[in-house]
């Protein structure tokens, strides 16, 4: 009897926005950049904080999202705090930045920086 494996789903989902923005920064990226990595450091008023920088070599345990433009690495230690999330790119007149829509986040800061699960 074969067995089938099916694809894994991805453990965050990205808008055509998002991997347009992904795209951008890799075609400016830094010598040896390998990707962009997302985590969620420690920090503001609420626990956790979104992050999004280049990265030079992918840890063990990181995640790949592979995406039209580059790929993503999720941060290993972030991951549970992630799954099932979005992850859009929005410009408007006065701000733009990644947005995340996060099922697993219980409350955010007032100013939207940080959240807590």
């Amino acid at each position: 009897m074969a067995t089938t494996t099916r694809v894994r789903p991805a453990a965050l989902i990205l808008t055509p926005t998002a991997e347009a923005r992904i795209a951008e920064l890799m075609g400016k990226a830094p010598e040896g950049a390998i990707g962009v990595k997302l985590s969620t450091p420690r920090r503001g008023c609420s626990g956790l904080a979104y992050s999004v920088d280049y990265v030079t070599e992918a840890k063990p345990f990181d995640e790949r999202i592979e995406t039209p433009g580059g790929t993503l690495f999720v941060d290993g230690g972030s991951i549970l705090y992630l799954i099932g999330s979005t992850m859009s790119w929005v410009e408007d007149d006065f701000t733009a930045g990644f947005v995340f829509q996060n099922p697993n986040a219980k409350g955010e800061c007032g100013c939207g920086e940080s959240f807590t699960v």
